[in-house]
């Protein structure tokens, strides 16, 4: 495809002006953001508007809002900054994919239990790169990846990726968790899901993603939600350890929340439930390649986890 060569009606500067504005709801903080004066910002704002001949902002007394014609413009207006950081980024990345910045998402039921062998295997292997994590959940991750704010992320492959690309890091299983008291917990033998029916389950909040496997699970094996929903997978074990309910937790987690051996722990059989944990970024992305490298590090630093396997369990031929 080729485009006609003729000059822009409008700056990527300028776009990045009614980008902030629109985001940040004024001028002033806009201009704040952009490390600019508000009246340079506020006039290439209006000069943007007369060149497109678009007014993508209502002004009031009451403050700014983006006009519903403003709207489709704000909205390729990040599409066309979001490319012109992936030129930028294709650039960097060729002439060296590991010098610069990494940014990396990572879901709160896996952050805490591989970040402190991942982060220093990720420096040690490649010292001119600075990896950037933030945790959030599965939703916001994948909305910043495919806006650019994120590079990638480490995800779960069973939840909705929408898209994404991605190579996998291995099979982390789950396990039936309860107090050492409970029926459930009288033996560390296998159990089958069908113990679940009847038993009272404790589960994460909406939103995590962890949650909606978890709780497909328990719901078409019989069991009952209480009505108490954790915020962390901490939360989650402390209110199992002392009461009645039982919950699924992640395997890889168990070093962690259960080092106090204060619940009892059983895998499930003959082929338990569990997530594959995958290394995600934007389809297209200049950092393909470099996210296969990234993904063997952390691959290497895990797999000296007792509870992290490289593919899901199979059920033995008969």
């Amino acid at each position: 495809m080729t485009f006609p060569l003729s000059t822009p009606a409008v700056s990527l500067r300028q776009l990045q002006y009614l980008v902030a504005v629109a985001d940040l709801g004024g001028f002033g903080k806009a201009a704040d953001a952009c490390h600019v004066a508000q009246p340079s910002l506020s006039a290439q704002v209006a000069l943007a508007e007369a060149q497109l001949g678009v007014q993508v902002f209502e002004r009031s007394r009451q403050g700014v809002r983006v006009s519903t014609a403003g709207a489709a413009i704000i909205g390729q207006a990040r599409r066309v900054l979001g490319a012109t950081h992936e030129l930028e980024e294709l650039a960097g990345h060729l002439r060296d994919p590991f010098r610069g910045t990494f940014r990396l998402g990572i879901i709160p039921t896996v952050g805490p239990y591989i970040l402190p062998k991942v982060a220093p295997a990720l420096t040690q292997a490649y010292p001119n790169l600075t990896v950037v994590w933030r945790e959030d959940r599965t939703p916001g991750i994948v909305q910043l990846i495919k806006q650019g704010d994120l590079d990638g992320g480490i995800l779960a492959l069973e939840s909705d990726l929408e898209g994404l690309d991605h190579v996998k890091l291995g099979w982390d299983p789950f396990v039936l968790a309860s107090a050492p008291g409970h029926p459930l917990g009288c033996s560390q033998k296998p159990v089958a899901l069908g113990a679940l029916d009847g038993a009272k389950v404790l589960l994460l909040d909406d939103g995590h993603c962890f949650r909606d496997q978890a709780w497909s699970l328990c719901a078409v094996h019989g069991a009952r939600e209480m009505n108490y929903r954790a915020t962390s997978l901490a939360t989650l074990v402390q209110m199992v350890s002392s009461g009645s309910s039982v919950t699924l937790l992640p395997a890889l987690s168990l070093p962690v929340e259960n080092r106090n051996h204060q619940l009892c722990v059983r895998p499930f059989t003959p082929r338990g439930p569990g997530r594959t944990l995958v290394l995600a970024w934007r389809r297209g992305s200049a950092l393909r390649t470099a996210f296969d490298a990234v993904a063997n590090i952390i691959r290497t630093a895990l797999a000296e986890h007792e509870h992290l396997s490289p593919q899901p369990r199979r059920a033995p031929t008969r």
